[in-house]
C-alpha cells in the first residue's frame, strides 16, 4: 500500500495486524505488570465506552435491518445510516483516544487504567482485524462485490507481470 494505492494483499493486512498486535502485547504487559496499581472501575468504563458509543448502536441497527431484510425475503444490502459509521470512526480513532487520555492526564493525573484504551483499539485491530470503517463497505464485515472483482483482476494482472507462481501467491495472499 502506498498513496496512490490504497489496498491491502492479505499479507500486508497480516502484517498490519502484526504491529499492533505487538502494540496490544505491550499494553497487556504493562496492564499486568501494574495491575495492584489498576482503578478496575475506570478500566472496565474506559474499555467498555468505546464500543458502547462506537459500535452497539451501529450493530444493533444493521442486524434489526438485515433481520428484517431476511424475513421480507430481500437482498441483505442493508445499508444503514451514515452517523453509525461516524461514530464507530471516531470512538474507535486512536486520535481520538490519545486526546482523551491526554485530557484526563491534565484532570486527574496518569493512572494506568487508561491502558484499557490501547488494549481496546490494538486488539480490535490485531485479534479481529477491525480498522476504520468507510462509507461504502457494509457496517459489518462482508466483502464488497467491487473488492472481489478488483482482488481477481489484481490477481490476474500480478500472474501475466511475474508468472504462475505469482498468480498462486495472490490467490493464497501471499503477497
Amino acid at each position: 500500500m502506498d498513496t496512490k494505492n490504497l489496498f491491502m494483499t492479505g499479507t500486508t493486512a497480516w502484517l498490519v495486524r502484526a504491529e499492533y498486535g505487538l502494540g496490544l502485547l505491550g499494553s497487556v504487559v504493562l496492564f499486568f505488570a501494574h495491575l495492584d496499581e489498576v482503578r478496575w472501575i475506570p478500566a472496565l468504563v474506559l474499555f467498555a465506552y468505546i464500543d458502547v458509543i462506537g459500535y452497539l448502536p451501529g450493530a444493533f441497527r444493521y442486524h434489526r435491518a438485515h433481520s428484517r431484510d431476511k424475513a421480507a425475503g430481500q437482498a441483505t444490502g442493508t445499508e444503514i445510516p451514515k452517523v453509525y459509521y461516524v461514530l464507530y470512526n471516531v470512538m474507535h480513532s486512536l486520535v481520538t483516544q490519545g486526546l482523551l487520555a491526554l485530557v484526563w492526564i491534565s484532570l486527574w493525573g496518569f493512572e494506568w487504567a487508561l491502558l484499557a484504551l490501547p488494549i481496546h483499539l490494538f486488539g480490535d485491530r490485531a485479534i479481529f482485524g477491525n480498522f476504520l470503517k468507510p462509507f461504502a463497505v457494509s457496517f459489518e464485515p462482508e466483502t464488497h462485490p467491487a473488492y472481489r472483482r478488483f482482488r481477481g483482476e489484481f490477481g490476474a494482472a500480478t500472474a501475466v507481470v511475474r508468472g504462475p507462481r505469482s498468480a498462486h501467491s495472490v490467490r493464497t495472499g501471499s503477497l
